[in-house]
């Protein structure tokens, strides 16, 4: 019997040590690695009571830490959705719950080192709804000689939907309208507001419509008539000048007369005084009246903001020939260039090139710190005039040798023979 118990001893003992080398190797083979979950992990919420409403801030993704085998790691990554997060509301029922987050992985085997948020704090309210009608708040007035008709607002009602005590504040439900300088008829669809008893708009509500359309009529009334503005110009602005537009405001004016017929027989325009453009060089804005026929008047303001939009003509000039000054040669050495002139291409306002002289225009090819020796340098143009570009230089490069000064040969005179 003794030596039964040493060999069961002994047989115990061999186990675990092969238990322990199994262990050992299989570690070694597929070791654990503690890592966040790279994907995204969306917090589900299930079990909750139709007519409960949540009226907390709740997460909406988690971050789990796993401890896990690598090859554990590799099927998580390869598989969608691998580890899913639930929120479970089964049973709850008003007020304030902490609630814990449960988290399913599906490959095993696996640890869970740590889990971002664990639990979740969760106020559920009652779910109530309630109709109210729509109001209409206006404001601003029509244009000038224009009248609003009735409004008509469709539908009349709208339906709220969210936690009992945000339903309970509300008062009443409107829909903004702006009517200011309107002349034609509106048809819209605006946004319907709640709001409480002290004015104040009340969000996270449902509202079943969101909008509501709004229509009003908008008529003129008799001896009142839009016109457009037209701008009557007179002369012709400087030469090597354009007119690049005249714009007038407003385009649109309204005017009036006691006999209706005097303002319904215009043409549909009216004009301005004339408006001076000879020898015109520069941008003009300025005020001017307008030519109305007997009996009829401006409604507002009794003249018209016109601008005038005047620039100078854009063109190019080739310089031909222009000499090349070289600068920063140094003392005691002699420079040859080749070729000594070059061509410039300018472009600028038609005026000031038609002004430009050859003091204006500098062609400078610098040779600071160079050496003996031939050199391929760029030419630089410089325009002493404002608003001109350089856009060629012909030719580009130029070739610069710097030598040493030429020592003139002296020949000795002949000695006269006795």
């Amino acid at each position: 019997m003794r030596r039964f118990g040493a060999n069961i001893r002994t047989f115990l003992l061999a186990l675990v040590l092969g238990v322990s080398v199994w262990v050992s190797a299989v570690s070694g083979a597929d070791p654990d690695e503690v890592r966040i979950y790279p994907d995204t992990i969306p917090l589900e919420i299930v079990g909750s009571d139709p007519s409960l409403i949540i009226t907390s801030d709740i997460p909406t993704e988690v971050e789990i830490t796993l401890r896990a085998p690598r090859s554990v790691w590799e099927q998580l990554t390869a598989l969608d959705n691998s580890v899913q997060a639930t929120l479970d509301l089964s049973g709850l029922s008003t007020g304030e719950h902490s609630v814990d987050i449960q988290i399913r992985v599906l490959v095993r085997p696996y640890q869970i080192v740590l889990a971002d948020p664990q639990t979740v704090s969760v106020i559920l309210e009652p779910l109530a709804t309630r109709t109210l009608p729509i109001d209409i708040s206006l404001s601003g007035v029509p244009a000038i000689g224009y009248q609003a008709g009735d409004v008509n607002i469709e539908p009349t009602e709208v339906l709220i939907t969210g936690p009992k005590s945000l339903v309970d504040q509300a008062t009443r439900a409107r829909v903004f309208l702006n009517l200011d300088g309107i002349r034609e008829d509106i048809d819209q669809s605006n946004p319907i507001q709640i709001i409480d008893e002290n004015n104040s708009v009340i969000r996270d509500l449902s509202l079943t419509p969101e909008n509501a359309r709004v229509s009003v009529p908008v008529s003129q009334q008799g001896g009142f008539r839009d016109v457009a503005v037209k701008v009557v110009v007179t002369g012709q602005i400087a030469p090597g000048y354009r007119l690049e537009n005249i714009s007038v405001f407003p385009p649109v004016v309204t005017v009036f007369a006691s006999d209706p017929e005097l303002v319904n027989t215009l043409p549909g325009i009216v004009e301005t005084q004339p408006l001076e453009l000879n020898d015109a060089n520069d941008d003009i804005t300025t005020r001017l009246a307008l030519n109305l026929p007997e009996n009829v008047t401006l409604v507002g303001a009794q003249s018209v903001q016109v601008t005038v939009g005047i620039s100078p003509i854009q063109t190019s000039l080739t310089l031909m020939n222009q000499t090349i000054e070289v600068i920063g040669l140094t003392e005691g050495l002699s420079v040859q260039i080749f070729p000594q002139t070059v061509d410039v291409i300018i472009s600028g306002p038609l005026p000031t090139l038609d002004a430009l002289t050859l003091q204006d225009v500098r062609v400078t090819v610098d040779v600071t710190g160079l050496g003996l020796g031939t050199h391929q340098l760029t030419p630089i143009v410089e325009v002493l005039v404002n608003n001109v570009l350089v856009e060629s230089i012909l030719p580009g490069t130029i070739e610069v040798v710097l030598s040493p000064p030429v020592t003139p040969t002296i020949t000795p005179f002949p000695t006269a023979r006795p």
